[in-house]
């Protein structure tokens, strides 16, 4: 049983009244009514409230047993209220404590024997298994002396996967070969088959190469070659798990972006006919997928992304190297998702990264830093200011000569904003894939 405000308020209601009195007698009557209305009132809540024993109360929750990373995920609370008059509730639910939330309470009325739906949002911010505590119903009549508690505490574990609410988005998207980021982007077609799928109507942007004059003169009109795409290459998400990559943007850190596009890139590669597998390492491999196309490649991912946390360490490239040669064979495309800060940093790996890429196309993706971008752009007001941003360009011009570095051995790069990492990828796989065979 918990007391409410409202007889705290009546109390002392009745105790201004007592003191009063000494000056007015008058109000000492006044005093005890007030007084003997709120016990009385109380002990008859009491009684209806608890005279029942069996369940007058009940009360589920209900949520997708998978939330989705950086997502808003729907949590729905079902009441029903079998008490013979209607009541005053209050409803704490407890929330995993990574939430940092302690404002998911809900006060509400209910008639008699009725039923009702409550709905709250949640976002993670960070993968793995969330445990939710109990939820806590505390009932009132509406006089509102007294509560009853009833405490529903079956435990229950949501895992948070990566984010897999946009892949839907994404894939209707890239089956038109275009991805929204600032408007349409339409990616040119660069390369070709030897033998044509179809035969079409020239439009502004096809490749003047692919035109067939025997076609053209039989129409009396441009006709090109459309030439399918090459399938059944295989792709492979490689993922840094060093120290470099827990670095955070809008709540996430850069593993938890490069998740999320990892599982995105594996959906359109199956969809466009490619094989997707997975690493993921640090100092030694913590995850192999072999590269396949069937539709339990996809949980297989989840499974194995949604509780990969970064470490301190520095990742072990030579290691990386190793295992890429024993355990892949055929020519691939690896998609290595890191985060060099400095040319110092890339100098370390560069010669492990050249010896993959001696058998693979490998795609080095690694991320801006957003925070020094703004120093750049800030505008100085003093000498620290004028220093900072010194500093900041010095940082942003090693990005370029990373990239630089990179592309003179032969090594694709993808430098990006974390938040546009999942669009540009996209984009960018497209640009790779119509070439031809990576």
């Amino acid at each position: 049983m918990f007391i409410r405000k409202r007889f705290y308020i009546a109390v002392t209601a009745a105790t201004l009244c007592f003191v009063a009195a000494l000056k007015s007698p008058l109000l000492f009557t006044v005093a005890q009514f007030i007084l003997w209305s709120a016990v009385l009132l109380s002990l008859y809540e009491v009684f209806v409230l608890f005279v029942e024993k069996k369940s007058v109360i009940r009360c589920i929750r209900e949520s997708s047993e998978r939330l989705s990373n950086g997502d808003d995920n729907e949590i729905k609370i079902h009441l029903s209220n079998f008490y013979p008059f209607p009541v005053e509730m209050e409803i704490i639910d407890e929330i995993p404590a990574v939430f940092q939330r302690r404002d998911v309470l809900f006060r509400m009325k209910m008639d008699r024997k009725s039923d009702k739906v409550l709905t709250y949002v949640l976002q993670p911010v960070k993968r793995g298994e969330y445990t939710f505590g109990a939820l806590n119903v505390f009932v009132g009549t509406r006089i509102g002396f007294v509560f009853r508690r009833f405490r529903f505490d079956e435990p229950y574990n949501a895992k948070v996967y990566p984010s897999f609410a946009r892949l839907k988005q994404f894939s209707i998207k890239a089956s038109s070969d275009k991805l929204t980021q600032a408007g349409n982007k339409k990616i040119k077609r660069i390369g070709q088959q030897l033998e044509p799928e179809q035969i079409k109507d020239y439009v502004k942007g096809d490749d003047y190469r692919a035109i067939n004059w025997k076609a053209t003169a039989r129409r009396n009109k441009l006709m090109v070659n459309a030439f399918q795409d090459e399938r059944a290459q295989n792709l492979f998400c490689v993922i840094d798990k060093g120290r470099t990559m827990q670095a955070a943007f809008n709540n996430m850190t850069l593993l938890d972006y490069s998740i999320n596009a990892s599982l995105a890139i594996a959906y359109i590669a199956m969809m466009k006919g490619d094989n997707t597998g997975l690493v993921t390492f640090e100092r030694k491999l913590d995850s192999f997928i072999p590269p396949a196309r069937s539709h339990l490649q996809m949980h297989n991912f989840q499974e194995s992304l949604y509780n990969q946390k970064t470490t301190f360490a520095e990742s072990d490239y030579f290691s990386l190297f190793g295992h890429i040669s024993t355990n892949v064979k055929n020519r691939s495309l690896l998609l290595i998702f890191s985060n060099f800060d400095s040319t110092l940093a890339i100098n370390r790996q560069l010669n492990h990264l050249k010896m993959i890429a001696k058998r693979h196309t490998v795609l080095v993706i690694f991320f801006e830093n957003f925070e020094i971008e703004a120093l750049v752009h800030k505008k100085p007001e003093n000498k620290t200011d004028v220093y900072e941003s010194t500093v900041a360009q010095k940082l942003l011009y090693e990005k370029r000569l990373i990239m630089n570095r990179l592309k003179r051995n032969n090594i694709l790069t993808l430098l990006t904003h974390p938040a546009q990492l999942t669009v540009n990828l996209i984009n960018k796989y497209m640009e790779i894939k119509e070439r031809g065979n990576w």
